[in-house]
């Protein structure tokens, strides 16, 4: 083939380049192919070269003489594609039923969740346990195990004592001859405190006792008053939450003289005795008076005239405010002893009108914050001579029972005061001693709504103790029982509503040493908790439905909240309240309670309906 040389321009013409001549300036360059075309190269060297290109590579077309062909590998890739193909097929009939499965799966999954979200909205937070009932359950009831590891519901009940009373042993207070004792409970620390003379240094002393089971056990003696202190009357002010004792200060011209006593564990603090009346004084009795937060002092004013006063104080921390000075006998009086009505809001003051020899009653009622005193007409209850004249009410029913000596017919009695305003009626008197006894005491027990009266045995000269129980406007008593075997001289007799047992506190005359001295009645009921497991009783959780005896019984454990309750006090404690197999808002303090826990609240209200449960008593 001849050499084809390039176009140039030549004097306005075009012609070849002629052979062995070049283009000044001008190089050769590089062929390059483009789309559908193979090849290309350096032009300078003459090797360039370009093809037409059949097909992409690799398409496994090959030229089998002058026709396209497959090559061997094309051909098993396309069969392997259709096979592919048929299991992509294949893989998408699966799908799709896979496909159907997820959707009906995913309605059950939110069906599912629906239900668990309804659920989320009741959670109580804890778990419950199944138990088998040992008895008749109602949803909402609080249980306990009992030792077959069956569950009941916590409840309580009381018994009746037997008569007569028992006494635990005696306990000396007093290493010292004493006398003019007087004793009061304090609710707020659980304890018994006793106010006395010691005769031996002529001070007035206090000491305070604590009750453990049958017994008591006493702190170290306190000096309330540096001189004699004569006709101590003490009481508790649940306004401060402190002591008061009354007397006549005898070093200070006898006057009417108070202290107030702040308890400390077994110990008592003072403040500096006060005198309450410039005047020669005796036979004070004291109480306090709740709707005005003070106290009342029926006394002999012996200073003037021995006129039988009334005084209403009230207290702003130790200082003592005298709202009044009232007479409510003009004649000498002596034998006093005062009671408070919180129903009736007044005091009810029992004595011997000393220039008739006659035992009477008064009321009064107090007003203005103590400023007003109205008193009722005074009534005669014994037209004897009287003498060791003590009361006791029953503030829940404004029954009062007074108890005295009978001069007439030497024996000890008693009567029932009924109360109506300020106005005064009689039940019959009642013998509870023919033996002319000497020294008494009284006390209500608020539990078993009996009063139980302390007295020395006329013939005997032993402390003898005895029931009484009242019903309408009569009283009937139970067998005396001896609760000190030697002489025994003044009495108080204490009831301890946190232990459920009175405490008389006494002079013992054992080898003319004349001690003070205390024993612990036995309750008059007593009350008993069930279940127990190992004789303790115990709470563990609230029951989620009816059950009575031997079914299965599902129970919400503490640290849960339980949804079964109504008229909750949101944010509230609740305590159990085993008498109504539920709970409450009060503490109850049960003294009968032996669980492996101290008593205390089991749950915290949460709504109306619902009570978070605390640990496990």
């Amino acid at each position: 083939m001849a050499e084809k040389l390039p176009l140039v321009y030549v004097d306005g013409g075009v012609s070849q380049l002629p052979p062995s001549d070049s283009i000044v300036g001008i190089a050769y360059g590089s062929l390059t192919a483009g789309s559908g075309l193979s090849g290309g190269g350096d032009l300078s060297l003459g090797s360039a070269q370009v093809d037409i290109e059949l097909a992409p590579n690799p398409s496994g077309l090959i030229f089998v003489g002058d026709s396209l062909g497959l090559d061997g590998v094309a051909q098993a890739t396309a069969t392997a594609a259709l096979a592919s193909g048929n299991a992509g097929l294949a893989a998408a009939g699966t799908a799709l039923s896979s496909g159907v499965a997820a959707q009906s799966l995913a309605s059950s999954a939110l069906a599912s969740g629906n239900a668990a979200l309804d659920a989320a909205v009741n959670f109580v937070g804890s778990s419950s346990l199944r138990f088998t009932a040992a008895g008749t359950i109602q949803t909402g009831n609080p249980v306990g195990l009992d030792d077959s590891g069956s569950v009941q519901t916590v409840f309580s009940q009381t018994t009746e004592n037997s008569n007569p009373m028992s006494f635990g042993s005696s306990q000396v207070f007093a290493s010292a001859n004493m006398d003019q004792i007087s004793g009061t409970y304090d609710p707020v620390n659980n304890k018994v405190v006793f106010f006395y003379r010691d005769n031996v240094s002529n001070n007035g002393k206090s000491v305070v006792g604590t009750i453990s089971g049958s017994s008591i056990s006493f702190g170290s003696p306190v000096t309330f008053e540096a001189d004699q202190a004569r006709f101590n009357s003490c009481f508790f002010d649940a306004t401060n939450n402190t002591v008061v004792n009354v007397y006549r200060d005898v070093g200070n011209g006898s006057y009417l003289t108070g202290v107030i006593g702040t308890i400390s564990g077994t110990s008592i603090t003072f403040t500096s005795p006060t005198v309450l009346v410039s005047s020669f004084s005796a036979y004070m009795s004291a109480a306090y008076v709740d709707h005005i937060q003070g106290f009342a002092v029926a006394y002999e004013n012996v200073g003037f005239s021995s006129q039988a006063a009334l005084n209403i104080f009230t207290l702003t921390g130790s200082s003592f405010t005298n709202r009044g000075y009232n007479v409510f006998d003009p004649n000498f009086c002596d034998y006093i002893s005062l009671v408070y009505s919180p129903i009736s809001q007044a005091v009810v003051i029992s004595y011997r009108d000393r220039t008739i020899t006659r035992g009477k009653v008064r009321a009064a009622s107090i007003t203005d914050g103590g400023s007003t005193v109205t008193f009722g007409t005074s009534q005669v209850f014994n037209f004897n001579d009287t003498t060791d004249i003590v009361s006791a009410i029953n503030p829940s029913t404004d029954d009062i029972v007074v108890v005295y000596k009978n001069l007439g017919t030497g024996y000890g009695t008693s009567i029932v005061v009924s109360l109506s305003g300020t106005s005064v009626s009689f039940g019959s008197a009642v013998a509870f001693d023919t033996s002319g006894y000497s020294y008494v005491s009284i006390a209500f027990d608020s539990f078993a709504s009996k009063y139980i009266v302390a007295f020395t045995h006329g013939t005997t000269v032993v402390g003898t103790a005895v029931v009484g129980t009242v019903s309408g406007t009569s009283i009937s008593f139970g067998t005396a029982t001896a609760f000190n075997s030697f002489g025994t001289g003044e009495s108080s007799t204490v009831y301890c509503s946190g232990e459920n047992k009175a405490v008389v506190g006494f002079i013992d005359y054992q080898s003319s040493l004349f001690y003070g001295t205390a024993v612990v009645a036995s309750p008059l009921l007593d009350i008993s908790f069930s279940p127990k497991i190992n004789s303790l009783s115990n709470f563990i959780g609230v029951a989620q439905g009816p059950a009575i005896s031997g079914t299965s019984l599902d129970v919400i454990l503490p640290r849960a909240i339980d949804l079964n309750q109504s008229g909750l006090t949101t944010g509230s404690f609740y305590y159990l309240n085993p008498a109504a197999s539920g709970f409450t808002t009060a503490s109850g303090e049960p003294t009968a309670w032996s669980g492996a826990y101290n008593w205390g609240p089991v749950a915290k209200a949460v709504s109306s309906s619902g009570l978070l449960l605390l640990n496990p008593l």
